[in-house]
């Protein structure tokens, strides 16, 4: 994130664009690290030390404690707007109108959601405005747990409809479930998370309307499971091109 947003940041610099950085689930700007327990910096704190500067930083989240405790680390800074509120609520109604594509506006914005807390109205938008470079955290294994599961029948009506809502449709079912035949008849079975990804990854061409989507980077975590993919989505072929390279040098690595 860091190396792309510092790449980003020369290039739309150099052209005269004001360009925006956008966190959608912010956090507080500060974690502890799970292996040492000592301070981290975040991404909006990491965003903040980007050079060249972005000109305006929109940081969102739903708990008032922690946009509290980041309004304190940033400080008295007129070009950092702090939101406490639903990003899917937030980015549509105050944060987008702001880089819009007449107003010689441009944002890289950063959507590393919890788990399924991700509406796709928000890509949509995203996608239409043709302003907006995106990394999205692919929450795959939130999936798996609590909606994704083998058998699909005992799946409840709220994991359907979060499901449903993320992904903009009810078009997953057939993409992360196939029909096999066995001695008893049909039964649907569930296709691999690269799968998944990937039919995600189509959408954000073909329905949301990115020009250009980066082969998803997995990211494991300390038993070597997938956690999540960091999809990249931008409008400009550079951009894929400068991500297929910062993954590329991460992909053995991969740990979060």
């Amino acid at each position: 994130m860091r190396k792309y947003a510092a790449a980003y940041s020369t290039i739309l610099a150099s052209k005269g664009f004001h360009h925006v950085y956008i966190d959608a689930f912010a956090g507080a700007g500060i974690h502890l690290s799970r292996v040492t327990s000592e301070p981290v910096l975040g991404s909006p704190l990491n965003a903040l030390l980007v050079s060249p500067s972005f000109q305006e930083f929109f940081f969102i989240d739903l708990d008032s404690q922690k946009t509290d405790l980041l309004k304190q680390l940033v400080g008295e800074r007129q070009n950092v707007h702090v939101f406490q509120g639903d990003c899917n609520e937030v980015l549509l109604a105050e944060v987008f109108p702001n880089v819009r594509w007449e107003d010689y506006r441009r944002g890289l914005c950063l959507l590393d959601p919890y788990g399924l807390h991700l509406d796709w109205k928000v890509i949509l938008e995203a996608g239409k405005m043709k302003t907006i470079d995106m990394f999205l955290n692919f929450p795959i294994m939130d999936m798996n747990r609590n909606f994704l599961w083998r058998n699909p029948e005992k799946v409840g009506d709220e994991g359907i409809n979060r499901m449903n809502a993320f992904w903009g449709d009810d078009s997953w079912h057939k993409i992360a479930y196939k029909e096999e035949q066995t001695l008893f008849g049909l039964r649907e079975v569930k296709e691999e998370s690269v799968v998944i990804v990937d039919a995600y990854c189509q959408r954000l061409k073909n329905v949301a309307g990115f020009e250009y989507v980066a082969r998803p980077l997995p990211m494991h975590n300390t038993r070597g499971a997938i956690v999540y993919y960091l999809l990249f989505a931008s409008q400009k072929r550079v951009a894929e091109e400068i991500v297929d390279d910062i993954f590329s040098k991460y992909e053995k690595r991969g740990m979060i």
